[in-house]
């Protein structure tokens, strides 16, 4: 199938004035090019996954690197026979990345950047000196992580800082840290050595980079990602499975969200495991009264409740 979609992933620390009337341009930017996905705009920056025709990601690549700032914002970019995203959202927050480390700035602190093919050959040849530290929460790195990698029992990034002290033993050590697309890591990185950790590093890019440039080698699973593909193929070169089912416990590598809407849990769960509570993680849920309907891929697109793509801006697109 062709694939003539395109997903960018991409976030930039540079300090924005008015962060209402920057995310007020870029959301008429987005519904010019047509494109959807999850932005989040701060006075630290931007952060943002979208997906669109591939001249039209082009095209907003090039608008945002021409913008005073952002010349230097690298995306990483992945063709897709679909759109992976059904709206478009931009939304402004105190944060870029949810870390309660505000008073944090990569650019002025944070681990130095590794390149994933050194990266590859850092996971080759790693020694007991050496530390490689997942950032992400419990419910991504149990479907996929790095090949010997430490990971921490959190559930948002939010609880990283609370981890510091199980990691005090490996003050001594080489540390490098790694997430989905790099961002976690420029905080995460920072408030290591804020808390006395010297030797720091980060893989830059994130597993998503280092899977575009190396093959994915090493990295077991697959890759939690944030639209509706739940999950993304990272390695090419010696691909394993390292979840198992949620119900039946048999070694599975596709992910889902529990149809019952308050529950919500993301999961591994097999074909078979899902035909048992109809893509729900237990019988509780099944019964829940407002349980959706099981969709086949265990993502759930929420209501759309009147969504409109125009709805909130101040100024009138036709006359943009």
């Amino acid at each position: 199938m062709e694939k003539k979609y395109t997903v960018l992933l991409y976030y930039c620390y540079t300090p924005i004035d008015d962060a209402e009337s920057f995310r007020e341009s870029h959301h008429l930017l987005c519904l010019k090019l047509n494109l959807r996905g999850r932005i989040i705009v701060a006075p630290e920056g931007l952060n943002g996954t979208v997906s669109g025709l591939k001249a039209n990601c082009e095209a907003y690549m090039r608008t945002v690197r021409d913008m005073q700032g952002f010349e230097s914002i690298e995306f990483k970019s992945e063709p897709v026979t679909e759109r992976v995203f059904a709206k478009l959202h931009v939304r402004t927050k105190t944060e870029i990345v949810n870390s309660g480390l505000e008073h944090i700035d990569p650019n002025e602190k944070t681990g130095k950047y590794i390149e994933p093919q050194e990266f590859r050959d850092l996971l080759r040849h790693k020694d007991g000196d050496t530390v490689i530290l997942d950032v992400r929460s419990d419910y991504e790195h149990n479907v996929g992580k790095f090949k010997g990698a430490v990971t921490l029992d959190i559930h948002n990034f939010r609880e990283f800082p609370e981890k510091i002290k199980g990691l005090q033993k490996f003050k001594s050590k080489k540390i490098v840290t790694y997430c989905t697309g790099g961002i976690k890591c420029e905080k995460a990185s920072a408030y290591l050595l804020e808390q006395g950790f010297e030797n720091v590093y980060q893989l830059h890019g994130g597993i998503i980079k280092y899977g575009l440039e190396t093959g994915g080698e090493d990295f077991e699973g697959k890759c939690y990602v944030f639209d509706n593909r739940i999950v993304q193929e990272v390695n090419h070169v010696n691909p394993t499975v390292i979840s198992r089912c949620y119900i039946t416990g048999k070694p599975t590598d596709r992910m889902i969200n529990c149809a019952n809407p308050e529950c919500n849990l993301h999961v591994p769960m097999s074909e078979e495991g899902a035909e048992v509570y109809n893509g729900c993680c237990s019988e509780e849920c099944m019964n829940h009264p407002e349980v959706r309907k099981y969709s086949g891929s265990g993502y759930y697109q929420r209501k759309t409740n009147g969504y409109n793509p125009y709805k909130g801006l101040k100024r009138n697109p036709i006359q943009t």
